[in-house]
């Protein structure tokens, strides 16, 4: 699945595109038979001519299901049509479709997967506004006991394209064809893992401003952030590229502060000082070369070492220990201006009193929640949000910084900007320590003068690349040392585009 259009469009969105385009010149028939014809192509593309069964709601989903049955037909493929709510009249641009297929047409029911080596789901889509019951969801669940390949037609029969996760049975598809813009469920998970392959088909929706709202996030991707991570000019020199400031735990509980100041130097940050309590510094400087080691005492003695050192960005909480002393360095910390990144203890320490945190945080600061932690910070607001999107925005608003709402499918909101959604990485990266240094790794784009956003936005991304590269039985001490070949290769590709694109414009 490849970006395409970055933009995640809400399904009233999606709707609103669909009357842009019949009210510029693209009638909803055109739109049909664009749709229609994409999956077939899609389908075409990955298998040969087989049995194949499609099962069509009444609705413009169903229609869509008719023109690819149609279209399959015409290139030599043996297809049924299998009427879902045979009972209900076609209706609109569907009853249209209706009248151009000649072949075969019977009531759904279970025997209808008799002999068939291929499905297609046109039942629901986008038209779902309730979960499936009755022979509806019989039907789904006899097709995911098939072991037939699945192609759902815009999303999986089942699933809201606006929300995380199926509210009762959908199906389990191998391949997704959506049209125009991606939704929410087709990225966020569990709804992501319904969908198998997505792909993103132009049906020739007319090109829009489309209305505030319609866009609920972006898909994150390098082209989001062009001038993130970089290389300084020619005569830059260490400090002009920043000075990152992490705080290490006590002498048993070092190793996460480490891997977060290894990271930040690989992010391109200039210095990096690990500021230790003087029991841990002997630990530390056993295992570091080109991290510096400074010792504090107590909050004033901290705050002194992160003047002294001249920091320009601070990360704290990897294993820094549940005590009020990291209270008071965390508020104190973010007395300072220099942007400060907080994760786990740093975060953990507060879910007493998450007000108490949230009232200091600033604009400029990075918060990296995983889901266990953001319910603590910011309680009830998982449940009461739509998805996972809507959540990460509330919180972003109440806590006035970037969040980053870790996962496989992490979010990253800030107040005023539309979310970005960021799929790409590995299950990999689901071991100790690999937060950790997404933590180190923010901290060291920060230190350089990043805006946070786009701090936050490229450090995950980069953080999910090595995950990819390394693949399964990595550890989080490898991301570190992968991460000058993912930038070297991301600059490379930048530098093909921009040469492309100039040829172009020449």
């Amino acid at each position: 699945m490849t970006p395409g259009s970055e933009e995640i469009f809400s399904m009233d969105g999606v709707c609103r595109a669909d009357a842009y385009a019949s009210g510029h010149g693209r009638s909803g028939w055109a739109l049909m038979q664009a749709a229609g014809a994409a999956v077939a192509d899609e389908v075409r593309r990955r298998w040969s001519p087989r049995q194949t069964v499609i099962f069509a709601g009444p609705g413009n989903n169903g229609g869509d299901g008719l023109v690819i049955a149609s279209r399959l037909s015409e290139a030599g493929w043996p297809v049924r049509v299998e009427r879902v709510f045979s009972e209900r009249e076609w209706t609109g641009d569907a009853d249209v479709a209706a009248q151009h297929w000649a072949g075969p047409l019977s009531p759904a029911t279970r025997d209808s997967l008799i002999g068939a080596e291929l499905i297609v789901d046109a039942i629901f889509g986008t038209g779902l506004t309730r979960p499936p019951e009755g022979p509806a969801a019989n039907l789904i669940e006899a097709i995911n006991s098939s072991g037939v390949p699945v192609v759902a037609v815009d999303i999986p029969s089942g699933l809201n394209g606006d929300r995380a996760g199926p509210e009762g049975v959908a199906v389990e598809a191998d391949l997704t064809v959506t049209f125009h813009r991606l939704r929410p469920a087709h990225l966020l998970q569990p709804s992501r893992q319904f969908c198998g392959e997505v792909v993103r088909a132009d049906i020739g929706i007319p090109a829009h401003a489309p209305p505030e709202g319609d866009i609920v996030a972006r898909w994150n991707h390098p082209a989001l952030w062009p001038a993130w991570p970089h290389s300084g000019m020619p005569d830059t020199h260490k400090h002009r590229r920043g000075r990152l400031a992490v705080l290490s735990g006590p002498a048993k509980a070092t190793g996460a502060a480490r891997m977060a100041a290894e990271a930040g130097l690989r992010a391109g940050a200039g210095l990096v000082t690990l500021l230790t309590p003087p029991g841990a510094a002997l630990v530390n400087a056993s295992h570091l070369t080109e991290v510096m080691i400074r010792s504090f005492k107590d909050v004033e003695d901290f705050l002194t070492g992160l003047d002294a050192i001249r920091a320009t960005a601070a990360v704290l909480g990897p294993a820094a220990g549940m005590t009020d002393a990291l209270k008071q360095i965390v508020i104190a910390a973010l007395s300072r201006p220099l942007p400060v990144v907080l994760d786990g203890d740093a975060l953990s320490v507060f879910e007493d009193d998450p007000g108490h945190l949230l009232g200091h945080l600033r604009h400029h600061d990075v918060i990296t929640p995983h889901a266990g932690e953001f319910e603590c910070l910011f309680p009830g607001l998982t449940g009461s949000s739509l998805n996972k999107i809507e959540a990460a925005r509330s919180a972003a608003d109440k806590a006035g910084c970037v969040v980053v709402y870790k996962g496989a499918d992490s979010v990253i909101a800030v107040p005023g900007e539309i979310p970005r959604i960021n799929t790409h990485a590995s299950p990999a990266l689901a071991t100790a320590g690999t937060g950790d240094t997404l933590a180190g790794l923010i901290g060291g784009l920060l230190a350089q003068g990043a805006p946070a956003f786009d701090a936050a936005s490229a450090a995950v991304w980069l953080h999910g690349e090595a995950g990819l590269r390394l693949g399964p039985g990595l550890v989080a001490g490898e991301l570190a040392d992968a991460m000058p070949a993912v930038v070297q290769d991301l600059t490379r590709r930048r530098r093909i585009a921009a040469a492309r694109a100039a040829l172009i414009d020449g």
